[in-house]
């Protein structure tokens, strides 16, 4: 028997080492593509905190587009807007609206990494590049994933400037305090009817992430519409990319919604992580950031589903915190109303106590919330 558990030990070990043809080291940034890159700044400079850190633009040498980019704790954001008519920005923003373009990931080796997932079958959006300044180098590579969204990877062990090549520091008069935003806990993507295995599949073979949890239509539903979810993480849990798609409901649901307005597949949402989530929404309220609510009924019971914990239940009450707990620990989670014109990216507000999960307790409450938005939308 014991000469069994030790083959299977070691099979184990093997294949793991196997599938870490990528080690990822985190998220190096996430560029959206927006209408508007100096207005889009200051929103999310004064409404969540984050702090101007470089610029490319005209000033810079770029003669068809600017980006600006923030930063907050280990949290870096690109808002690359066009500066001239046609082109793939302009195209990309009238077919999407505001939207992710690209999740960058953190990688000791781009050329490496381009070429084990493109081997695999990814198909290229940029062979490797290298670009230089005074401050030293940075190579990029990358790939497509669903929808028009990219992942690049980004190797910067050389580089010692504000952010990579081609960009200045910036450093205007203007900064808000921070909210309290730590990093990125995981990016979620919407994919079309039936397509969630084939994107899962992508990241287990392509990219060797492994598949954490699954939900189907029986625990994300409601009395009118329902989702499938899988989660997909890399070997070290750093990066975790849930893949949702619809499921058949009476109405339609908000994947569906969000597929319309986005014109396909695209980042649904990123949840982005905090050490205090009671300071950290009291911030973001105050300063216009608005926040789908649950019943006041949620929280008649909810101590009695997941348990003591730390914080008073009142201020959670107040703001319209969910809670829910798993094997290990317990966590705090709220989701922003869509934070553009169109109905579909918003952010996710999430305080880890040691769960590991994704708030399934939740989900039946939240969903319900985002139907009310959508009835008033007029797109439920």
């Amino acid at each position: 028997m014991s000469t069994v558990d030790n083959t299977s030990l070691k099979l184990t070990k093997e294949n793991e080492q196997a599938a870490d043809f990528l080690p990822l080291l985190g998220t190096d940034h996430v560029e959206l593509y927006v209408g508007n890159a100096k207005q889009a700044a200051y929103y999310y400079m004064a409404a969540w905190g984050f702090q101007p850190l470089a610029y490319a633009g005209l000033e810079t040498g770029l003669k068809d587009k600017v980006s600006y980019v923030l930063q907050q704790d280990k949290i870096r954001l690109v808002l690359t807007s066009p500066l001239k008519p046609g082109g793939e920005i302009n195209r990309h923003v009238n077919s999407h609206g505001d939207g992710v373009k690209a999740i960058a990931l953190w990688v000791d080796n781009a050329s490496k990494s381009y070429e084990e997932t493109t081997k695999r079958g990814a198909e290229s959006y940029l062979k490797p590049t290298t670009v230089k300044d005074e401050h030293g180098e940075v190579v990029l590579s990358g790939i497509h994933t669903y929808g028009e969204t990219v992942h690049i990877f980004v190797e910067r062990s050389k580089y010692s400037g504000p952010f990579m090549p081609g960009y200045i520091k910036w450093d205007p008069y203007y900064r808000a305090e921070p909210v309290g935003l730590k990093y990125i806990d995981h990016m979620v993507g919407n994919v079309g009817w039936n397509e969630m295995n084939k994107w899962c599949d992508f990241y287990a073979r392509v990219m060797g992430f492994a598949q954490l949890i699954s939900f189907d239509d029986k625990d994300i539903s409601t009395e009118y519409t329902a989702l499938m979810s899988k989660v997909m993480s890399n070997g070290n849990g750093r990066i975790k990319f849930p893949i949702n798609e619809p499921a058949e409901g009476r109405k339609k649901s908000q994947i569906e919604e969000y597929i319309e307005f986005y014109n396909g597949a695209g980042v649904q949402h990123i949840a982005v992580a905090t050490d205090n989530i009671i300071e950290t929404v009291t911030s973001l309220k105050k300063r216009g950031v608005e926040f789908l609510t649950v019943p006041a009924i949620y929280y008649e019971d909810v101590l009695d589903r997941v348990g003591e914990i730390d914080e008073d239940l009142a201020p959670l009450k107040e703001l319209g915190i969910l809670i829910d707990r798993d094997d290990e620990g317990y966590l705090l989670q709220i989701f922003t109303k869509p934070i553009l014109d169109r109905p579909t990216m918003f952010i996710e507000i999430i305080q880890r106590k040691g769960a590991k999960s994704f708030g399934k307790g939740n989900f039946k409450a939240l969903f319900e919330s985002i139907e009310r938005e959508q009835a008033s939308r007029g797109t439920l």
